[in-house]
C-alpha cells in the first residue's frame, strides 16, 4: 500500500511538473505574440496585407522545412493536408484582418480586442468539443470580455453606448471570430502527428490559401524598393511569432485544452503596454488600467477553475 501511495505521489509530482512546464511555455508564447502587434504596426505600410501574410508564411515554412525533413520526413497525406487546410484558413483570415486593421487602429487596440478570443474559443469548444464550462470559468470569460470592452472604449460609457468603433477595430474583430476556431480545431483534428509536422503543413496550406489573394499584388510590387527594416520585421514575425508560437499553441492545446490556452491572450494588453513603455510611447490614460486588470484576473481564474477539468 505504501509503495502504491509513493508511486501515486511521484505520478502527481510529474503531472504537476508537466503542467507547470506547459504554462511557462504559454507565458513565453504570450510574450512573443504580444510583440507581433507592435512589429506588425511598424511594417504594415510597407507591404500589402495579403502579400505580407503570404511572405510571413513562406518564410516560416522555409525555416521549418529542414527540421521536419531531417527528424520526421515529409510523408504526404491527403488527410493531414485537408485537416491542416481547415485550420490554416482560420489563421489566414485572422492575419489578413490583423494587418489590414493595423492601418487604421493601434497595436494596443488590437491586443485588447484579441482578449475576446478566449470567450469566442470557449463557445466554439462547447459546440465542437463538448468542453465543459464551469460556472467559475464562464464568469471569468464574461468578466474578461467586459474588461476588454472597457479598454477598447477607454472607459468611456458614452462611447460604449454609441458603439464608436473605428474601422480597424471592426476588421480585427472579424479576424478574431475566425481565430477563435483555431485551438478547438487543432484539438478536434489532431491525429497524434508530431506537432511540428502539423505546424509545417498548416504553414504550407496557409501559403496555398494566400496565393490567389496575393498573386496580383505580388506581380505589381516593386520588391527592390522594400526597405531592409521591413524584411527584418517579416523575418521576426516568421520565426518568433509564427513558427514558435504556432508550435507552442498547438502543443499546449493537447495538454490543457483550447479555452485555457486562449486565456493566455489576456496577458497581451499588459505586455503591449509594457512594450510601448519600453519603446518610449508612454502609458495610456489611467481609466484604461482597470480594464487591463480585469482581464488579467479573468485569465488566472480560468486557469485555476479548469486545473482539475481539462476539456
Amino acid at each position: 500500500m505504501r509503495k502504491a501511495d509513493q508511486e501515486g505521489g511521484e505520478e502527481e509530482k510529474r503531472a504537476n511538473h508537466s503542467s507547470l512546464h506547459i504554462h511557462m511555455l504559454m507565458v513565453l508564447c504570450a510574450f512573443l505574440v504580444s510583440t507581433s502587434f507592435t512589429v506588425g504596426k511598424a511594417i504594415t505600410e510597407g507591404l500589402d496585407p495579403a502579400v505580407l501574410t503570404l511572405v510571413r508564411f513562406v518564410f516560416a515554412t522555409i525555416l521549418l522545412f529542414p527540421y521536419v525533413k531531417i527528424f520526421h520526413g515529409l510523408r504526404f497525406s491527403w488527410s493531414l493536408l485537408m485537416r491542416c487546410s481547415i485550420i490554416s484558413l482560420c489563421l489566414v483570415i485572422f492575419f489578413w484582418c490583423m494587418f489590414v486593421s493595423l492601418r487604421y487602429t493601434t497595436a494596443l487596440n488590437t491586443s485588447i480586442i484579441f482578449t475576446l478570443v478566449p470567450s469566442i474559443a470557449g463557445l466554439y469548444a462547447l459546440i465542437l468539443l463538448k468542453e465543459r464550462l464551469t460556472e467559475a470559468k464562464l464568469v471569468a470569460l464574461v468578466c474578461g470580455m467586459a474588461g476588454a470592452v472597457w479598454v477598447i472604449f477607454r472607459g468611456d460609457i458614452g462611447q460604449l453606448l454609441a458603439m464608436q468603433w473605428n474601422k480597424g477595430d471592426v476588421i480585427f474583430l472579424a479576424g478574431c471570430l475566425a481565430m477563435g476556431l483555431y485551438t478547438p480545431l487543432v484539438r478536434l483534428l489532431h491525429r497524434n502527428e508530431p506537432m511540428v509536422v502539423m505546424t509545417f503543413w498548416i504553414l504550407v496550406s496557409g501559403s496555398i490559401w494566400l496565393l490567389p489573394v496575393s498573386g496580383r499584388h505580388m506581380l505589381t510590387m516593386d520588391w527592390g524598393a522594400i526597405p531592409p527594416t521591413i524584411w527584418l520585421g517579416v523575418a521576426y514575425l516568421a520565426l518568433f511569432t509564427t513558427v514558435i508560437t504556432f508550435f507552442l499553441t498547438q502543443y499546449s492545446t493537447t495538454f490543457i485544452g483550447p479555452t485555457r490556452v486562449m486565456a493566455y491572450s489576456y496577458l497581451y494588453p499588459a505586455l503591449v503596454l509594457l512594450l510601448d513603455m519600453f519603446l518610449g510611447k508612454g502609458l495610456p490614460e489611467l481609466k484604461v488600467i482597470p480594464g487591463v486588470l480585469v482581464v488579467l484576473v479573468a485569465m488566472f481564474v480560468i486557469q485555476r477553475s479548469a486545473s482539475k477539468s481539462i476539456g
